[in-house]
């Protein structure tokens, strides 16, 4: 009820200043924002955004193990792999891969070095000490284990044939301009899906290639094969398209199974308009509005349009060149405990709707509600009409659910599990994003530091109801979580708003549950030197 009321409040506020800033949009602006497929009113709902936004997340402690993290045993892991063994030829499993990330940062580092070296002045030697980069010195001792070097380096000496004849730093120089200019290999505008990260029995490996891999070891269902999306920008289409023409079938051959690709692209309703530092709408040098993508939380929309009884979600540069057994051992794992937690949950829902929910399932419901959903109960619950009960039970437990894997913090950056305070005064287990947290308060600073595990984005997902009805799982984001970056545009600062993060606020009022997962299930490539380690080698 106060949270209707405390959206009721934020639409009236918009309104009205919707109505003072109605002068803002001329005509030709009101087309523009429609032909994007937005309207007038979500933009004044941005807009809105960038004047009143805090977008801070309030911790009220880190999730640790028995606090919001589930530690398994042996025993424990091997039930909940027979048990989605058991039940996985009566579902329909799907696997969705956020794929459309560019890969520019991954070689940022290498670009900026192509900016500021200048061969014929200065040494490769002295441009690191001079600019502290350890990267690029770890980049060029390893240059000969990158799974593309021999084709970089054969193509690049076709190319220039008086290669041999230049110094060993005008060479290396030469052959990074190589990697990213566009008639070559152009690999920092490409998307990292596409790119060479592994080298398997003399075969270049693209993580599309792991991923169909991975879904065929553990994401077969009730149709007898492997249903994989991929979330991707559509000028890349062809790039993904040439990939699964050369190596699905291989793969489908190898494990004997047929695999289905789909593909979608972020839809363009969900880019925000981006402002100046007065949040005034930023305008390009023709004197039209600009609009930038909305972040991954935008991706609530694809994964909305897309059925299953259960949906694997996992990043697309989180793939591995080994222990492939392992990370499809704990997918089983997890699978197995949503479906038995779900199972619970389904059973009382049911009994609710047949009105025949006894005394002893309601007491194993509050017992679930409290103690493993860690779900907050009114005080005078239990004095309530039995109706005025059922109806609460089925608010909190008809909704989205979702198991999350979990890995022990070993520094990398990124969001982990938490403990929320609520606007209500409730707490409720989230994944928080380090950005999201006001570190200019002392005390949630130390919360923050006190985190334990790393959320690895190994999740897996139940979008259907008791009914077997797709939920909307717009209507399950807080989209009071979303956030304001600073970018440029031609030379000048914009502030942009991104959605709610996928599997931040986006997914904030499902059920969550925190599992433990083995590190080796987390490999991430964030520079192009992660390739180096040795779980892509």
């Amino acid at each position: 009820m106060e949270e209707n009321t405390r959206y009721a409040e934020n639409g009236n506020e918009i309104n009205m200043a919707f109505a003072k800033r109605k002068q803002l949009f001329s005509e030709e602006d009101i087309t523009y924002i429609k032909n994007h497929g937005l309207s007038v009113e979500e933009i004044n709902r941005q807009l809105h955004i960038f004047q009143n936004n805090d977008s801070t997340i309030k911790l009220s402690r880190a999730a640790q193990i028995s606090d919001g993290i589930l530690s398994l045993n042996a025993e424990k892991s091997e039930k909940y792999i027979n048990l989605f063994e058991d039940r996985k030829a009566d579902l329909q499993l799907m696997k969705f891969v956020p794929a459309s990330g560019a890969a520019t940062r991954m070689f940022q580092f290498l670009s900026e070095f192509l900016n500021d070296f200048d061969p014929s002045n200065d040494t490769i030697t002295a441009y690191c000490n001079r600019t502290k980069d350890k990267n690029l010195s770890i980049f060029l001792a390893g240059i000969e284990k990158f799974p593309f070097y021999q084709n970089v380096i054969q193509k690049f000496q076709e190319h220039n044939s008086e290669y041999l004849l230049f110094s060993e730093d005008e060479q290396f120089y030469q052959l990074i301009r190589f990697l990213f200019e566009n008639e070559h290999f152009n690999f920092s505008a490409k998307p990292k899906a596409v790119l060479p990260f592994h080298i398997k029995d003399h075969k270049i490996h693209t993580p599309v290639e792991v991923h169909l891999h991975e879904a065929a070891a553990y994401g077969v269902g009730n149709g007898e094969s492997a249903e994989v999306h991929f979330t991707i920008s559509e000028e890349h289409t062809l790039l993904f398209e040439e990939i699964l023409h050369h190596n699905k079938s291989a793969i489908e051959k190898e494990h004997s199974i047929q695999i289905n690709t789909s593909f979608s692209y972020q839809k363009r309703k969900t880019d925000t308009i981006a402002v100046d530092k007065f949040n005034q709408p930023f305008r390009c040098e023709q004197g039209k509005l600009v609009f930038r993508p909305g972040g991954h939380g935008a991706l609530i929309e694809n994964l909305n349009d897309l059925s299953a009884d259960l949906i694997f979600i996992k990043n697309i540069d989180n793939v591995r060149n080994n222990k492939h057994k392992i990370i499809s051992k704990y997918k089983k794992v997890l699978a197995g405990i949503l479906l038995e937690w779900q199972t619970r949950i389904f059973d009382i829902l049911n009994a609710i709707e047949n009105k025949s929910l006894s005394n002893s399932q309601l007491e194993a419901a509050i017992l679930m509600l409290e103690t493993e959903f860690k779900i907050e109960l009114p005080a005078d619950f239990r004095t309530w009409k039995s109706e005025v009960q059922n109806d609460f039970l089925v608010e909190v437990l008809n909704r989205p659910l979702r198991v999350c894997g979990m890995v022990k913090n070993e520094g990398e950056a990124g969001g982990g599990p938490f403990w929320v305070q609520n606007p209500d005064g409730t707490t409720s287990l989230q994944i928080v994003e380090m950005a999201q947290v006001n570190m200019h308060n002392s005390r949630q600073a130390k919360i923050l530091s006190k985190s334990t595990h790393f959320n690895p984005v190994d999740i897996v997902c139940a979008t259907k109801d008791f009914k077997g009805n797709k939920f909307d799982l717009l209507s399950f984001v807080d989209h009071n979580t979303g956030f304001i970056v600073e970018k440029s545009k031609q030379g000048k600062p914009i502030r942009s708003y991104e959605h709610p993060g996928l599997w931040n606020g986006a997914m904030a009022k499902w059920i969550s549950l925190f599992v433990e997962v083995p590190i080796e299930t987390f490999s991430p490539v964030k520079t192009v030197n992660d390739l180096l380690k040795p779980a892509h080698q």
